[in-house]
């Protein structure tokens, strides 16, 4: 299997409740970095033998799967036992043994079309320009700085081609324009969305996800965003944000990044 089919195979346990396959796939010493969950192959097992047991089936629907060297980052909704639909980014580290050995996540609530119609996971799925995959995480890893940190915002529109930027993010309407609306909006409220510290930035041709930290309203907050680029400027735009929940209720202590 490649490691994208491992990775989706592992997904899936939590809608067959297979806990052989996840033994199976899983490094005895996994590190989980989702903190509503303990860490290690044991509790993972033991998170899939749950949901097989709950009353209602938990369902699983990927939309984007890639591969970055030894990582693996998925686009996907879940639906844990019922609890309503979430779409995620999954990023899982593969070790020299093939095993799963490290993961990281981000989720948020499936909402409703945005401003322009669009919804968190529809829109372009064709992986291409893989002779540029560097070229494209070198240009997120500057917007990230310049733009996303607000280190040299004056070169936000070198990014984009005009106003044609497809948007994604359940609040914010397509294009320069739409973002420009959105953050007026939240300083009108008071509330400023913060990038402080890049932590992974993995990419596939035309396709970079990048992972950062901040605040969001003065919340420790995860963001993951996915970027698609196209000649070199930045084209398309899906989102998860999640507030880092407070460390007295971890269930492991290996960190949000």
């Amino acid at each position: 299997m490649t490691n994208i089919e491992k990775a989706l195979n592992l997904i899936n346990t939590f809608a067959t409740g297979d806990t052989e396959t996840a033994k199976g796939l899983l490094a005895e010493g996994y590190i989980q970095h989702n903190l509503a969950y303990g860490t290690g192959r044991e509790a993972f097992v033991a998170s899939v033998e749950y949901l097989s047991s709950a009353p209602v089936k938990t369902t699983v629907e990927n939309i984007r799967a890639f591969e970055d060297g030894d990582k693996v980052f998925l686009h996907t909704i879940y639906n844990f036992a019922g609890a309503g639909e979430q779409v995620a980014f999954d990023i899982f580290r593969f070790d020299e043994n093939g095993l799963i050995a490290e993961h990281w996540d981000n989720l948020t609530a499936k909402a409703g079309p945005n401003p322009s119609g669009r919804t968190q996971i529809d829109g372009t799925k064709e992986i291409k320009d893989l002779d540029r995959t560097e070229e494209n995480r070198k240009l997120v890893e500057n917007f990230l700085v310049d733009v996303m940190q607000n280190q040299h915002p004056e070169k936000t529109v070198s990014y984009f081609d005009g106003d044609t930027y497809l948007q994604h993010n359940t609040g914010i309407a397509d294009g320069l324009s739409g973002l420009g609306t959105a953050l007026a909006a939240l300083a009108e409220q008071g509330v400023q969305m913060i990038y402080n510290t890049t932590h992974q930035v993995l990419a596939r041709g035309n396709f970079v996800l990048a992972v950062s930290e901040g605040t969001f309203g003065g919340a420790p907050t995860s963001y993951y965003d996915l970027w698609r680029v196209e000649n070199g400027k930045i084209t398309e735009h899906w989102d998860v944000m999640e507030t880092i929940a407070d460390q007295s209720t971890w269930q492991n202590q290996n960190g949000k990044f």
